[in-house]
């Protein structure tokens, strides 16, 4: 069996860490670790809807992201100061990913913002944001059910995301940034707790891959982000 660079077999997910109630002040927030990739997660209720929804009776979520100057080898520019356009991206592909799992009805006219601060990067910081930010707005969504602002739990499932590959011809699970950087194929894959497909973005890099292997890799993430979901339910204590 290939072994990988950090001792891993090809399906086997880095170690998997997410702690809940990270920051004081937010109504939801973790910090959610695979290998050395870190994220922050938290989620703020603002009572209001953005304007063009103010006649819709639902709520909304949007989402944003960012890597902290130091989180990768050479330092990054602040977001706030100056957002690429994959900033713009992930910050839109995060809220998708959110609001396909949230009965926005149940939310009343109120909005959920998410933010995900990169502290440090090594491969997978979208997909690893995107576990991280579910959790942050069940504990979110929690809290209003608690407080009888909401008469119900609006989510509906659990959502979370898993970087895989194919790395010297073998498909590789949660890649760190050398993998990925010398992958054929590159993928991330988004599902929810019933193993439904959230939103799936792939590409090969300097090639073409067959319908054959994408199934192989769709396999593979459904096995992987089953655990991954099962930590996240453990972290909220909803096993």
């Amino acid at each position: 069996m290939h072994r990988r660079g950090d001792g891993r077999s090809p399906r086997e997910l880095r170690p998997l860490r997410i702690e809940m109630g990270h920051l004081k002040y937010a109504e939801g927030s973790c910090l959610v670790e695979a290998g050395n990739t870190r994220v922050i997660c938290s989620a703020t209720v603002d009572n209001r809807v953005p304007y063009w929804m103010k006649e819709m009776n639902q709520g909304w979520i949007t989402a944003e992201y960012g890597m902290l100057p130091r989180s990768t080898q050479e330092r990054v520019v602040r977001p706030n100061l100056r957002s690429s356009g994959r900033t713009y991206e992930l910050q839109r592909m995060i809220g998708r990913a959110l609001r396909a799992s949230v009965d926005l009805t149940t939310l009343g006219q109120r909005t959920i913002l998410i933010d995900c601060d990169v502290i440090q990067a090594d491969g997978g910081t979208r997909t690893v944001a995107v576990t991280g930010a579910s959790c942050a707005l069940y504990d979110a969504l929690r809290f209003l059910v608690s407080r009888k602002f909401i008469p119900k739990q609006p989510l509906r499932s659990m959502v979370a995301g898993l970087s895989i590959g194919v790395v010297d011809n073998e498909i590789l699970v949660d890649l760190t940034y050398e993998e990925d950087s010398r992958a054929q194929v590159d993928m991330n894959i988004f599902m929810n707790d019933k193993s439904e497909i959230v939103e799936i973005q792939g590409t090969a890099e300097g090639g073409s891959f067959s319908c054959e292997t994408l199934d192989d890799m769709v396999r593979a993430a459904r096995t992987s982000l089953a655990e991954v979901v099962a930590a996240q339910k453990r972290a909220l204590g909803i096993e």
